[in-house]
């Protein structure tokens, strides 16, 4: 009987940090100090929402409010806000009607309650930024990654 090789897999060199010790301390700073970043995430996922409001959301106005909900339920996992779990919750479930609705009607239009509960949400998200480290931050995507590439996330076609 012959043996069989296992086949070898692509070298995937891993990545070398130019400055560990600036990393280390950079991963220690709480994300609301580097304020353009999170100035500008806050304007993207709020401009989002208004277009929301307006009636004049499309698919990546969507994208950005469910990659707020995927962090905002990540961070609540990671401890960030452990009272709120009702928060992301509803969060989601009013995407995802939203999005539903959309598929039958062609337009994303959110009802009054779904309003609340994304308003909500966006206040939740926003507290969270306000409190974690950029450690943390790496943290939440790592588990928003894992779920995506388990496949227990939805997802949202439109």
């Amino acid at each position: 009987m012959g043996t069989t090789k296992k086949p070898r897999k692509k070298y995937r060199p891993k990545p070398v940090l130019q400055n560990p010790v600036g990393y280390v301390l950079e991963s220690m700073m709480p994300i609301r100090n580097h304020d353009f970043p999170l100035v500008d995430l806050k304007i993207k996922n709020h401009m989002a929402m208004t277009m929301l409001l307006q009636g004049k959301a499309k698919k990546d106005d969507m994208d950005k409010l469910i990659a707020l909900s995927n962090m905002s339920e990540a961070l609540w996992e990671l401890g960030f806000g452990k009272e709120y779990q009702n928060v992301c919750v509803d969060g989601r479930y009013a995407i995802l009607s939203i999005v539903n609705r959309a598929t039958k009607h062609g337009r994303f239009t959110p009802t009054g309650p779904e309003i609340t509960m994304l308003n909500t949400l966006m206040e939740l998200h926003d507290a969270q930024m306000e409190v974690i480290t950029v450690k943390d931050m790496e943290k939440a995507v790592i588990l928003v990654e894992a779920e995506m590439k388990a496949k227990k996330a939805k997802v949202i076609k439109k």
